[in-house]
């Protein structure tokens, strides 16, 4: 019971600089750790300590899969307040061992996103690298295809903002990006009005 109550005091008592650069495996180990701590407890009779270490474990757990400053940057990307976005983004040192595999890609497309608001067509980089690690969920897929046919046009490459605009619509299998992909298509048929337009007026003269 002593070595479980040290094993507890060492758990909670971690510098959080450590914690802040660990490899995001030792939140595994930390949760099997309290787990382990937690049956430990419920088996010598303290359940009102082994019930609530096991939700704790739980967290920790949760953490390895959905990191918690991914999380609150999201919120502060939904609430449009780029800023503290990108200050707890920075607070993520090194992506490819913080982060679980299957976030890497996602973290791409969050900088990526901060990055459009600057310097659009420096943000590029990072669409292309979120597409090419992959993300699971098909909005997230769309959204970047379609941040990649807005720099396209930008650069007055129709071409590929037109493949990029195809290819976003294809993705965005449940619509949650309709209204921006309509808009953009409308975008992109006033370009040629203009084009055609500016060539029509140059021959007059």
């Amino acid at each position: 019971m002593i070595l479980v109550k040290r094993l507890i005091k060492r758990i909670f008592a971690a510098n959080l600089t450590d914690i802040k650069i660990m490899p995001n495996f030792i939140r595994l180990i930390i949760a099997a750790m309290v787990l382990g701590a937690a049956v430990t407890l419920m088996v010598f009779g303290y359940w009102g300590w082994g019930i609530p270490m096991v939700f704790v474990a739980i967290l920790i757990g949760l953490t390895f899969l959905f990191n918690e400053k991914m999380l609150i940057a999201q919120y502060y990307l939904r609430k449009d307040k780029m800023d503290q976005a990108a200050t707890w983004l920075a607070k993520i040192d090194n992506y490819e061992t913080q982060l679980f595999k299957g976030q890497h890609g996602y973290y791409n497309l969050l900088i990526g996103l901060i990055e459009s608001r600057k310097a659009p067509l420096q943000s590029e980089k990072y669409f292309k690298r979120a597409l090419s690690l992959g993300m699971t969920m098909d909005h997230n897929i769309a959204l970047a295809k379609l941040s990649l046919a807005g720099i396209a046009m930008a650069k007055r490459n129709k071409r590929e903002a037109t493949l990029y605009l195809q290819e976003a619509k294809k993705a965005d299998k449940n619509k949650l990006l309709a209204d921006q992909i309509k808009m953009m298509k409308d975008q992109m048929g006033q370009m040629d009005r203009t084009v055609v337009q500016q060539r029509g007026n140059a021959r007059r003269f």
